[in-house]
């Protein structure tokens, strides 16, 4: 499992159209992907290739090879080409996933990649709370709990990594996160009393972002469209939208329309089937009011 969606690097995972899944990407996906990133601030700040390869001081063949994907970046441009096209740090963040980061999973880094520009961001999770809310004492529970058991440095990177993913939530204002999380993963105390009355107040502070709406499903209900498991949606700057599942050994990217729309009907269903905004700070707080 990889705890959070977060991803690790103790797991192995499959990319897949949705119906067969086959071995992760190359490595030159994450150049395509921080390619993509670059060419859609360009693009919006509406700079040809010509005019913005002069501004940044760099080659055209050079700025074409990296909106290709077929090159890295010199080290300089990530944050040049990110002061010149005004892209709030967007593309330094992208960057950092062009190298192997510690607690961080390869096969999710690509989804991760695409999470820093996306619109909206669209998370059901039964399992446990997701990576994107939870505390540092929940998440180190979870990395001390682990088996195979992990080393001290092991844990330390991958909570690192988890609060730096966390960062998206008050960095981007402008993308819509939902997330749907089921009543028994407050009711299970997971870490103790107090770590589950931390967690809760932690969560009911998120949901006071303008971007952020968390919803919860009721522990009796009679009728549910999210029995198949734990699911992610994410929307491009260009509308496209990709799906990720996760599963105990492997995650995997969903990107054939046909699937990708079955998640979506599921998702808002659910909307529909879990409680309103208010009324799931209400249950929070009663929950919490319990302890």
């Amino acid at each position: 499992m990889t705890h959070g969606t977060d991803g690790d690097d103790s797991t192995y995972g499959t990319f897949g159209n949705g119906r067969t899944s086959r071995p992760e990407p190359e490595p030159h996906y994450n150049l395509k992907m921080f390619g993509e990133v670059v060419k859609t601030f360009r693009k919006r700040a509406r700079l040809p290739q010509e005019e913005f390869a002069t501004l940044v001081r760099y080659s055209l063949e050079t700025i074409a090879s990296i909106e290709q994907g077929r090159r890295l970046p010199p080290a300089d441009f990530p944050e040049r080409a990110d002061s010149l096209l005004d892209a709030c740090g967007v593309i330094l963040a992208a960057a950092k996933h062009l190298t192997r980061r510690k607690g961080l999973a390869r096969w999710f880094r690509q989804w991760a990649l695409l999470e820093l520009g996306a619109l909206s961001l669209h998370t059901y999770e039964c399992r446990l709370i997701p990576g994107l809310l939870q505390t540092p004492a929940y998440a180190r529970t979870l990395f001390t709990d682990q088996l195979p058991p992990l080393g001290d440095e092991q844990i330390e990177a991958q909570l690192a990594a988890r609060l730096e993913r966390q960062e998206l939530l008050r960095n981007r204002p402008n993308t819509a996160f939902t997330f749907i999380l089921e009543e028994h993963l407050f009711l299970r105390q997971f870490g103790g009393e107090e770590v589950t009355r931390e967690l809760i107040d932690h969560i009911l502070e998120l949901s006071e972002l303008r971007n952020v709406d968390i919803q919860i499903m009721p522990l009796v209900r009679h009728h549910h469209a999210g029995l198949h498991g734990p699911m992610q949606l994410l929307e491009t700057p260009e509308h496209q939208w990709f799906g990720y599942l996760e599963g105990q050994e492997h995650g995997q990217f969903v990107s054939d329309p046909k699937v990708v729309s079955v998640i979506q009907m599921r998702c808002a269903s659910m909307r529909s089937q879990a409680l309103s905004l208010d009324d799931s700070k209400s249950l929070m707080r009663r929950m919490r009011g319990a302890r």
